[in-house]
């Protein structure tokens, strides 16, 4: 919460922190394990800004929040700038992102609205929730991209629970 509480100071509209801290952690508690961040693993604080998305700005908010929180290693992406970088079409908000990102399971992000926690999964939670890692449908044509992610995680290792699908 104290992480989700720091991007909600920054008053950045459409920004959440996404993808793995919080598939991790629900994976860890699905499989009875105390929920803490792996080491290694980053924070993705990701939000769609179409007026600024130069790398600089995501490089000043990273360096924001680690004078807040100097021990997390913060990555900060505006999904406006990825879009073009991945040759996709132009997102227009953080949830069009999400839509595309690798795995359905990684494809969920969360922030606060005062105390309330909202959590956005264009492609639902049932993978997540089920221990089921698949490509999104955007990956369905990069394959070789999502197994070389999926052989780099050791995600097998540490949740031998997860199934793991192509399609």
């Amino acid at each position: 919460m104290s992480l989700l509480r720091s991007v909600a100071m920054l008053g950045i509209a459409d920004c959440w922190i996404g993808a793995g801290l919080i598939r991790n952690a629900v994976w860890d508690h699905l499989h009875g394990f105390c929920v803490e961040p792996i080491a290694g693993s980053d924070v993705d604080v990701v939000y769609c800004d179409l007026r600024d998305a130069s790398l600089g700005r995501d490089l000043t908010i990273e360096a924001r929040l680690h004078d807040e929180f100097p021990a997390v290693p913060w990555s900060v992406h505006n999904q406006a700038r990825m879009s073009a970088r991945d040759g996709s079409v132009t997102y227009h908000n953080t949830e069009d992102a999400i839509r595309d990102w690798p795995e359905t399971a990684t494809a969920i992000a969360a922030r606060t609205i005062g105390d309330r926690v909202e959590v956005i999964a264009p492609l639902g939670v049932d993978d997540l929730v089920g221990l089921i890692v698949r490509p999104t449908p955007a990956f369905m044509g990069r394959l070789p991209i999502y197994r070389n992610r999926l052989a780099s995680k050791g995600w097998a290792l540490r949740w031998p629970k997860l199934s793991f699908m192509e399609a």
